[in-house]
């Protein structure tokens, strides 16, 4: 199943990541997530990973965060450079970015958010 980014849940939730709505943007990923199949629902994971781990850090729980994107990662890792139409090695970039702000003690870099969708 192609994963569709300009309508339903998926756009939805596109929205709100870009508006920095990270629980309410988990949300509507899921709802496509649990009809997914692979490699999308593995991709998606990855992806709903990613809201998460911004949810958590703005709750202040930097090591769920932490957890939640390096997971993220290790399941974007085999994807290539573009899937489903999203920019997949600049996530994973701005990813290993984040992994390396922690990493150094950096509990609140000054990093952009991936950028899930170019356009």
């Amino acid at each position: 199943m192609p994963l569709d980014w300009t309508n339903g849940a998926l756009a939805e939730g596109l929205r709100c990541y870009r508006a920095e709505e990270f629980f309410e943007a988990h949300e509507h990923w899921e709802s496509v997530w649990l009809s997914c199949v692979e490699p999308e629902k593995t991709f998606l994971q990855a992806l709903i990973q990613v809201t998460a781990a911004f949810h958590h850090l703005r709750r202040g729980n930097r090591a769920g965060a932490e957890s939640l994107l390096n997971a993220s990662l290790r399941r974007l890792e085999s994807y290539p450079a573009d899937f489903a139409g999203l920019p997949v090695e600049s996530i994973r970039r701005n990813l290993r970015a984040w992994r390396g702000a922690f990493a150094h003690g950096n509990l609140a870099p000054d990093l952009p958010i991936p950028e899930i969708f170019e356009g």
